[in-house]
């Protein structure tokens, strides 16, 4: 990353809680709906910054896995193991439950990865996850999947889970805002320092008037189910 590009990143975060944000329609992180109920095992898958650990409850045994360049590299912490998803390094039936939050997208074998989750689940056990659907390409290189609704039941049953909820995140107008202040805000880490400054002093205030307009008009239109922002889903290992 680039010297300015990454001012800008410390920039960013510092207005991510502010509508001057691209993605200030994402809203912040959530715990899924239910986790805090579970006792015993879970499993995090793609761990990061394990944030999910202070959101269980206080009886149950975590277990954080992920890859060295997303958890040491990118977020400065280090899992309890390293490893691919499409290669858990537990035995079969040894967890309660697995959370696996906007990781799937960028595994390289998606299938196996489920598969691997319904594995190490025991017999009722529950995994939450989660995936971008209307969402721009990140991480890139490794960005390969995205699910309808109907291809999460699909892939859900392949993989031999029974989907308890697929719910949508974000409105239809989220999805149309989120993407247009990312595509005034991603072009401008690549300009030199004079060109980027004119180019935020343009997109600042088109992104804030995005931001507050969406905001106020996704609580008066009614939704549209044609689009979202990504899948929260929970399934149970039968």
């Amino acid at each position: 990353m680039s010297r300015l590009g990454g001012r800008l990143r410390v920039l960013a975060d510092a207005l991510r809680r502010t509508p001057l944000h691209p993605q200030w329609l994402l809203g912040s992180r959530k715990a899924p709906a239910g986790l805090a109920d579970v006792r015993g095992v879970v499993l995090d898958v793609g761990a990061a910054d394990r944030w999910i650990e202070a959101r269980l409850n206080p009886s149950a045994t975590y277990i954080a896995v992920d890859y060295p360049g997303t958890a040491v590299a990118r977020y400065g912490t280090r899992p309890d193991a390293f490893a691919d998803a499409a290669r858990l390094p537990l035995p079969t039936a040894s967890v309660d439950a697995v959370v696996c939050l906007e990781t799937l997208e960028h595994v390289g074998d998606f299938e196996r990865s489920l598969a691997e989750i319904a594995r190490v689940l025991k017999p009722g056990g529950r995994a939450f996850l989660s995936m971008p659907f209307l969402y721009p390409i990140h991480d890139a290189p490794f960005d390969h999947t995205r699910l309808t609704e109907h291809g999460w039941a699909r892939h859900l049953a392949l993989a031999g889970l029974a989907p308890l909820s697929i719910v949508p995140r974000g409105t239809a107008l989220d999805v149309a805002g989120v993407a247009a202040c990312l595509a005034l805000a991603a072009p401008i880490a690549g300009r030199s320092l004079p060109v980027a400054l004119v180019m935020a002093s343009i997109a600042t205030p088109l992104i804030l008037g995005v931001n507050l307009a969406v905001a106020i008009g996704r609580r008066l239109w009614p939704n549209w189910r044609g689009q979202c922002l990504g899948y929260a889903i929970e399934a149970r290992r039968p």
